[in-house]
């Protein structure tokens, strides 16, 4: 079985866990009623705040700044506003029931969609609960409003992400040749961060 969250690790680069902090993620955990991926927080501590590639922004559990309990909340709040019973004007591959296979719609709760990161193009990446509750998969939303499931770990999404595949619905690719440019987000305003490079990756 492949290793999804090393090969994300060797494509990104050594990180540098500015905000590592397990009594972070261990207090949102408790307030949404869930554990996140160990994937998923392997790479939020090891480079978070960031923006990958010049698009995906990943927040962090521990900073006032960037604040992914607050993105959670703010995100779900606004897609919860939505009026979900109206979807029956859309086409039945675009409804989130049909396509996620959902009885309610609910999101930042333990078994409903949590927003984990997003991109600058309008697109949204959740994480839910597989339908048999054995795990959890990424599901995803273009600036369309089509959503897509990926019955996949986080990294192995984001490594597939990377390295060009559609993995926010077709023709979604965000592919960028060379190493991943990483460039993280300012902590303060006056706070001008470089840019960084992962290794080069023959691509």
């Amino acid at each position: 079985m492949r290793d999804w969250l090393a090969e994300v690790l060797s494509m990104l680069g050594p990180g540098e866990r500015r905000f590592a902090a397990a009594d972070a993620w261990a207090a949102l955990e408790a307030e949404i009623g869930i554990e996140f991926p160990g994937d998923y927080k392997a790479v939020v501590d090891a480079y978070a705040p960031v923006q990958i590639n010049g698009h995906l922004s990943l927040a962090h559990p521990a900073t006032e700044r960037w604040n992914l309990g607050k993105r959670i909340r703010e995100t779900s709040h606004a897609w919860a506003e939505l009026d979900w019973d109206r979807e029956h004007w859309v086409d039945p591959e675009d409804r989130i029931r049909v396509v996620l296979g959902l009885q309610e719609v609910r999101f930042g709760t333990k078994d409903g969609l949590i927003p984990i990161t997003g991109t600058d193009r309008g697109e949204y990446i959740f994480l839910a609960p597989l339908p048999d509750r054995t795990g959890h998969r990424i599901c995803a939303v273009d600036h369309e409003g089509c959503w897509n499931e990926y019955r996949m770990s986080f990294s192995e999404w984001l490594y597939r992400y990377l390295v060009g595949e559609d993995m926010v619905g077709p023709n979604s690719s965000a592919f960028y040749p060379g190493p991943v440019l990483l460039q993280p987000l300012p902590m303060s305003p006056d706070d001008r961060p470089a840019p960084i490079h992962g290794p080069e990756r023959g691509m």
